[in-house]
């Protein structure tokens, strides 16, 4: 039966598919298309050296309703676990097999991070897709270019700008179920409302918006057969966004932007695989502040860029203790600095040098009710220099290499460096060929450095990865195909130990080598101006300290349709293999591996426009076929939920 599964996953590959776009004479084609992440400069992207997937405006506002998670975890190399469970629990991301501290998140072209947390990670469940402008993935080591973290990938999200009216509102609302596969009750349960108004008047832009969410219906931890009602666990989250810009002149232009992020919920905890603490007594709330300033200068030869931020985030939790009937409170504040400051020089129209500096600042503070961390002794300062050369030959050749020199307060040096040849063809058909040779590093994390587990004798996680590829567009650019190998070595990897004799547990490197290796491809075709397949085919294969959560294979599959300008129509697969996972078993006190099955989901979407360019309807159904499968061992997974929504634009 697996084996049919699979065969029919790969088959749909094969005929393609995930969603449409509308396709006319005038659609400009892909490999021109302009991407930021491998020069942190507009580029077209057949001049690029690597195979960047792009989430445009236009894709998310096909993909009405989905979150941000789901949304990113359609991209080939990309699995945002958790993004199936209920809105409350924690996302793991693994792109190339990579976990969360290997991935670098920025927005508006600034690292974002929780400097409390153990693996330095960003919560997206902060933020919402309806702020959402453009997303950029970047997969590969990209330490050169973006310093630590950006181990396997970067995920760069641009938030939403000015209208180019001189003031524009937006309204939307959307009402959907929050079901698990054996709960039917199709009523409102999950609810998203926002506004926002933007505009650009003269030499000043401005965008302001509002976003809150509330779900309920679900219960974190799954249910046991044994157990016949389980407490349901709210989730809820408001967003504030503001940005402002001022053009000074035709070469300086002034960019500020301030926001507040603020999730709240109900959590659960597993000790196993049937689930362990279920209690409406355990909440968390996040508090996210941001702010930041992005001057901008443009001369006859180049251009000079400083991006500024900072960010504070809190998080709190009441916990009931069930061995001491008590409830325990923890808090946990970090605060990051961030400046980055690069120029491009252009020395002909063929070569530019890419000159940059970066100096990050971070320390965290907590008490739980088994230890306090003061932020006096708990911060470290990162300051970087770094340099990338970019050549476009008039023949189709292009060379990006790079290298950065990391000064790290508590480490000390760490150098990275990169070389990325890609070559265009001159054909009939356009063909990109590429390759790359990057390393990368992963910091400690404050927590591993200075916590009551930690070790001040760490030295960054490192890794090198390969890769080759092409990409390419046949039938008259109506096929579109790109493919990319990757192998990646990394090691000194970090890990937490426990010594059985002397009772003690701290952070250390651990030697030796862990492998990862992969496929990821993509295709796409037009079949008529109205008319769209599309789809993607991930495999990857880590070594066995790599291998959890991880499918080796993975479908992303669909069709689209357009029949009118005002109409929408779209049916999506994903097909995900099976997974290892692990729970601490509270009976043996032991660590058990597990394995989780495969599964399949289903899902349709929607759109009518009633009123052009002013009011749009949409439904949605997912995991329609009501499949019963396990995300992450312990959790419940949605089954069959509805929702709807409307969009006015005034």
């Amino acid at each position: 039966m697996k084996k049919t599964v699979k065969a029919v996953a790969i088959l749909a590959l094969l005929n393609t598919c995930a969603y449409a776009q509308e396709v006319d004479s005038t659609k400009v084609n892909p490999l021109k298309e302009v991407v930021l992440s491998d020069t942190k400069f507009a580029q077209s992207k057949e001049k690029s050296g690597k195979v960047i997937e792009v989430i445009t405006a236009e894709d998310l506002n096909k993909k009405s309703g989905q979150s941000l998670a789901t949304v990113l975890s359609q991209v080939a190399g990309l699995e945002i676990n958790g993004n199936q469970s209920a809105n409350g629990k924690n996302l793991g991301y693994y792109i190339r097999g990579g976990k969360n501290r290997q991935v670098l998140v920025m927005i508006d072209g600034i690292p974002v991070t929780d400097a409390s947390g153990i693996s330095f990670e960003y919560d997206l469940r902060l933020l919402p897709v309806e702020q959402v402008d453009k997303i950029e993935i970047m997969k590969g080591a990209a330490s050169t270019l973006y310093g630590t973290g950006a181990a396997t990938g970067v995920i760069n999200i641009t938030l939403k700008k000015s209208a180019k009216k001189d003031i524009q509102g937006n309204a939307y609302v959307n009402i959907g179920s929050n079901n698990t596969a054996d709960n039917h009750h199709y009523n409102g349960q999950d609810f998203n409302q926002g506004l926002s108004v933007s505009g650009d008047y003269k030499k000043v832009n401005y965008f302001a918006g509002l976003n809150s969410t509330e779900t309920k219906g679900m219960s974190q931890i799954a249910q046991p057969t044994s157990t016949s009602n389980y407490e349901e666990d709210s989730f809820s989250r408001q967003n504030l966004l503001g940005k402002i810009g001022f053009k000074a002149t035709d070469k300086i232009s002034l960019d500020f932007f301030g926001g507040y992020d603020r999730i709240k919920n109900d959590y659960d905890f597993t000790f196993d695989n049937t689930g362990f603490n279920d209690t409406d007594a355990n909440v968390t709330t996040s508090e996210q502040i941001r702010f930041g300033f992005s001057p901008k200068y443009k001369y006859n030869k180049g251009e000079f860029v400083l991006n500024s931020g900072f960010t504070k985030i809190t998080r709190e939790y009441t916990e009931f203790n069930t061995f001491s009937s008590t409830m325990d409170y923890s808090v946990y504040d970090s605060r990051s600095i961030v400046l980055d400051g690069f120029n491009k020089y252009n020395f002909s129209k063929q070569l530019f040098v890419i000159l940059g500096a970066n100096y990050q600042f971070n320390d965290m503070k907590s008490s739980t009710p088994f230890s306090t961390i003061a932020e006096e002794g708990t911060k470290f300062n990162i300051i970087d220099g770094y340099t990338t050369a970019v050549y476009n030959s008039n023949f189709g050749l292009n060379i990006n290499a790079g290298a950065r020199l990391n000064n790290h307060s508590a480490y000390g040096n760490n150098f990275v460096y990169n070389i990325n040849p890609s070559y265009n063809f001159k054909t009939s058909f356009p063909l990109k060929v590429l390759a790359s040779y990057s390393t990368a590093y992963i910091t400690p994390s404050l927590y591993q450095l200075y916590s009551e587990y930690g070790n001040a004798d760490l030295t960054p996680e490192k890794n090198a990865t390969i890769e080759a590829g092409f990409e390419t567009e046949l039938v008259n650019k109506k096929v579109r195909l790109n493919a990319v190998a990757f192998y990646r070595d990394q090691d000194n990897a970090i890990d937490f130990y426990f010594d059985p004799n002397t009772f003690e547990a701290y952070y250390i490197n651990v030697n030796g080598e862990t492998k990862a290796k992969g496929v990821e491809t993509s295709l796409t075709i037009d079949l008529t101006s109205k008319l769209q397949l599309n789809g993607n085919y991930t495999f990857t294969q880590v070594d066995k300290a790599l291998d959890r959560l991880i499918p080796k294979h993975k479908v992303n599959a669909g069709l689209g349709f357009q029949p009118t300008t005002r109409t929408f129509l779209s049916v999506d697969y994903q097909y995900f293999d099976a997974r290892n996972d692990a729970f601490f078993d509270g009976n043996t006190f032991a660590v058990v591996t597990t394995k989780l099955g495969s599964y399949q989901l289903l899902n349709a979407t929607a759109k009518y426009e009633l009123l052009k360019n002013r009011l749009t309807v949409f439904g949605a159904a997912t995991n329609i076929l009501n499949e019963e499968f396990v995300e992450t061992v312990g959790y419940s997974t949605r089954g069959r939920n509805f929702k709807i929504g409307l969009n006015i634009i005034l």
